[in-house]
């Protein structure tokens, strides 16, 4: 909320809507004057949004991606503030019929939007081996990904992969015994679900919207969960912010026109938030701030 510097009669759009924590806290910040645009992809989201905000005239609700934010009329006469909370939500994760954790037995989904694309199940089934191996060491840097993805072509044979405890269970028989604390399938449950969802391609869409649709003074707050997400984000205000390196080879120099302001730089729960939110320990916050025109021309 601090990140956002929320102004009462702003327009602000809350891109992850999850159950509403981030919206709450800008709604308390805002004014009659004030307007919160609240977006997910997930109906079951959108659902409980039209429960507790539906009634307030401040509040507009759109079901997509914020891929596409730009897209949604509401966004037209521009934003003073967009948030991102990128990621699986805690009631994703712990509803074991969404099919995103190995945790908890369920179909083997992991579809933010269930009515949407194949799931992973369906993906599984007809991937190549290399395709699987791929999208493992592309998307979770799992470095057996080619020895489970061959144990994955050749047990679908045998019995079709359809329950999270399944795909687990093959995951950490292939897997060699090692120190590591985390379950064997971790990195590879992320990187199906990350494939599956579209989610890093979404993020450099989301992030272009964004940032067509800020105001002069407006802020991004973007908070990720591991490095690939974090790595995006980080090069994408980094490039809008700061001049690239000088190439001597370039035969005329090409002035570089700032349009962001990086803000206080990375921030990280600290101890006390991680202890009553462990979800949190990996969490990465980052802020940019929209430059005036008379700055950035």
């Amino acid at each position: 909320m601090e990140g956002l510097a929320v102004k009462a009669d702003g327009t602000y759009l809350d891109g992850t809507f999850g159950r509403g924590g981030h919206a709450r806290g800008v709604l308390q910040r805002l004014g009659p004057g004030g307007r919160l645009l609240l977006m997910d992809k997930d109906p079951e989201a959108i659902a409980v949004a039209g429960r507790e905000f539906g009634g307030d005239a401040r509040v507009a609700i759109h079901r997509g991606s914020f891929a596409d934010l730009a897209r949604w009329s509401a966004t037209d006469a521009g934003l003073d503030g967009v948030l991102l909370d990128l990621g699986v939500s805690s009631p994703q994760l712990d509803v074991a019929e969404r099919g995103f954790s190995f945790g908890k037995d369920g179909p083997l989904d992991m579809r933010m939007d269930p009515e949407s694309g194949e799931s992973a199940a369906e993906w599984l089934a007809r991937a190549s081996d290399k395709d699987i191996a791929d999208v493992l060491w592309t998307y979770g840097e799992e470095r057996q990904s080619r020895r489970i993805a061959r144990t994955i072509v050749a047990r679908r044979v045998e019995t079709p992969l359809l329950r999270t405890a399944q795909l687990a269970d093959l995951i950490a028989s292939v897997m060699p015994r090692g120190g590591d604390k985390i379950h064997p399938a971790t990195r590879s449950f992320q990187a199906i679900r990350i494939f599956i969802n579209r989610e890093l391609a979404d993020l450099e869409a989301g992030l272009e919207a964004a940032h067509a649709r800020l105001k002069a003074g407006g802020r991004l707050a973007v908070i990720s969960f591991h490095s690939l997400e974090d790595r995006i984000v980080k090069q994408f205000m980094a490039r809008h912010a700061k001049a690239p390196p000088a190439n001597r080879r370039m035969p005329v120099e090409i002035a570089f026109v700032p349009t962001l302001r990086m803000v206080d730089g990375a921030q990280r729960a600290d101890e006390a938030e991680t202890a009553t939110n462990p979800r949190a320990r990996s969490a990465v916050l980052r802020i940019a701030e929209r430059l005036p025109a008379e700055i950035a021309a």
